[in-house]
């Protein structure tokens, strides 16, 4: 249980922020300059005019009206920024036993190690590493640090679109296998969906949502133009059975064509992700189509932010997310209720673990 009630003058709006959060995985959110990173910062001990109350797990760490604010590194927390801020001067190993307590955890360090799969680069130094590497690195250090909570600041931001389906699962890990909770700032409400429990969203430093993260779309759509709304999908995979075939995944009742490389192992279980541009939108049975994923289907909600129509489907017992111009919205008069077809490529699905 987090508990923040927290003011902090900013130069163009102050933050003001008043939440309970119990999941162990909160997602925070909203357009840049919103006052993400400096709730982060207010929770570590990094802004010595924040004001109000902090809580973690019962242990106040902030509560100004009874004098109370301790340290940042008597508050147990750990931070990983946007820029991961590994010293260049030490290896990766030394940058993981950085800040470790000398009657620390017996084997946290390799159970660090293990889980985030960086020990063939304990030797190298940060400028050899790329950004996946780095970010993976940073975590380690984090972790390393034995926290009771761990705040990451868009620790997907920096890094390459083709290596950002490798670190989510790291995350994912370090929650499941370590049991660490952690507040997590993105732009992107697919990914919030597939790690966090609870979302926040801020816009010019105040909550605007604070719930479940399906119930943050609406939003996000609203305040955030960078948002981001990847479908994630979870189910059993079916490996291709002769070449050139594509492989499948089971997702309750409904079976959806992936890459053949990544159903290799029949029977595995795995989440995928389908950014909302390529989800296409018919109001007319598709027919003659190339992509292998076509689904009847109904518009649940409608939502315009300038140029962009954002448009909520149900098809195939679940819930999709796509992204029209408006212009495309207006001429096929979609509207809540209305019957359509969505269409998806087999590689429009992109393995997140």
């Amino acid at each position: 249980m987090i508990e923040l009630d927290v003011s902090l003058p900013l130069s163009r709006f102050p933050l003001r922020v008043e939440a309970r959060l119990s999941s162990d995985t909160v997602a925070v959110l909203g357009p840049s300059g919103s006052g993400k990173t400096s709730l982060l910062e207010t929770i570590a001990g990094l802004r010595p005019k924040a004001a109000g109350r902090v809580v973690i797990h019962e242990d106040v760490v902030l509560d100004t009206a009874a004098g109370i604010c301790l340290p940042p590194e008597k508050r147990r927390i750990g931070y990983v920024p946007q820029d991961t801020c590994l010293f260049p001067h030490l290896d990766v190993r030394d940058n993981v036993r950085f800040g470790m307590a000398k009657a620390g955890r017996a084997g946290l360090f390799d159970e660090s190690v293990s889980i985030l799969e960086i020990d063939p680069l304990l030797d190298r130094f940060p400028a050899t590493l790329s950004g996946g590497e780095r970010q993976r690195v940073a975590l380690a250090r984090a972790i390393a640090t034995e926290p009771r909570l761990l705040l990451l600041d868009e620790p997907l931001a920096a890094v390459d679109p083709e290596l950002k389906g490798k670190i989510l699962p790291y995350l994912l890990s370090v929650r499941d296998a370590l049991e660490i909770p952690f507040l997590y700032v993105t732009h992107n409400a697919g990914e919030a969906r597939a790690v966090a429990g609870e979302a926040l969203v801020l816009r010019q430093g105040a909550v605007v949502f604070a719930g479940a993260p399906d119930e943050a779309l609406r939003s996000m759509s609203l305040v955030d133009p960078e948002a981001r709304f990847d479908n994630i999908l979870t189910g059993t995979l079916g490996a291709a059975h002769a070449p050139g075939e594509t492989g499948s995944l089971r997702v309750n009742e409904a079976r959806f064509a992936v890459p053949a490389e990544d159903a290799a192992r029949d029977g595995n279980r795995a989440v995928f992700s389908v950014a909302p541009d390529d989800v296409l939108v018919s109001t007319h049975p598709l027919v003659g189509i190339s992509a292998r994923n076509v689904h009847p289907g109904r518009v649940i909600s409608l939502e315009i932010s300038g140029a962009t129509a954002w448009v909520r489907v149900a098809a195939a017992g679940l819930e999709w997310t796509s992204r029209l111009t408006k212009s495309a919205a207006d001429e096929l008069a979609l509207a809540p209720g209305l019957e359509v077809w969505i269409a998806v490529k087999t590689h429009g699905f992109r393995r997140l673990r």
